[in-house]
């Protein structure tokens, strides 16, 4: 399950939407663009950065590809290999552990017949963990795309599962190229 083609290219619009973030920053300086490209990046090309993706965006910042490796290998929120439609992501770390995520990541796991790390075999759901989500106050959490589920039980994450069932019809991703239009306004 690949996407990697060779003729890879943003649309006419991220291009754009790419050069006015390039201009944000002095000239020299287009690393610092790297963030949101990467999460462009990731929203056009499937929903993951493959190696051929990260040689790309390192090419229209006129960086090294392994500074785009650092960067997408260090931060969760990056995919490095392909996902599901909904990418479900719970914290683990303490107060979330110590209210119940570590039981929802057991249901998780049963429900949908994965461990973390995996994909479902319809390609639905990715199911992983990640680290504090800043969000203590209403632990357990999830994030699912942009969006933070909180106060976690049992039966929220039946509805989440079934909501993601009934109404997801493509991937869901941290940065959704919704962005582009909202910069353009």
């Amino acid at each position: 399950m690949t996407t990697e083609t060779t003729d890879m290219k943003f649309s006419d619009d991220a291009l754009e939407f790419i050069d006015r973030i390039k201009k944000r920053y002095p000239e020299g300086k287009q690393k610092s663009a790297l963030l949101p490209v990467l999460h462009l990046a990731q929203a056009e090309f499937g929903g993951w950065l493959s190696s051929e993706t990260m040689d790309y965006v390192a090419s229209i910042l006129n960086i090294l590809p392994v500074e785009v490796y650092e960067v997408a290998s260090f931060y969760s929120m990056f995919n490095l290999s392909p996902v599901g439609m909904c990418v479900i992501e719970v914290c683990r770390t303490g107060p979330c552990w110590l209210l119940g995520a570590e039981d929802i990541v057991d249901y998780l796991e049963n429900k949908l017949g994965i461990k973390v790390g995996q994909t479902t075999a319809d390609g639905m759901f990715t199911l992983k963990t990640v680290e504090c989500l800043a969000a203590c106050g209403t632990a357990p959490v999830i994030q699912l795309g942009e969006t933070y589920l909180e106060n976690m039980n049992i039966e929220k994450v039946d509805k989440m599962l079934s909501d993601c069932r009934t109404n997801v019809k493509e991937p869901i991703s941290h940065w959704s190229k919704k962005h582009i239009k909202k910069e353009q306004a």
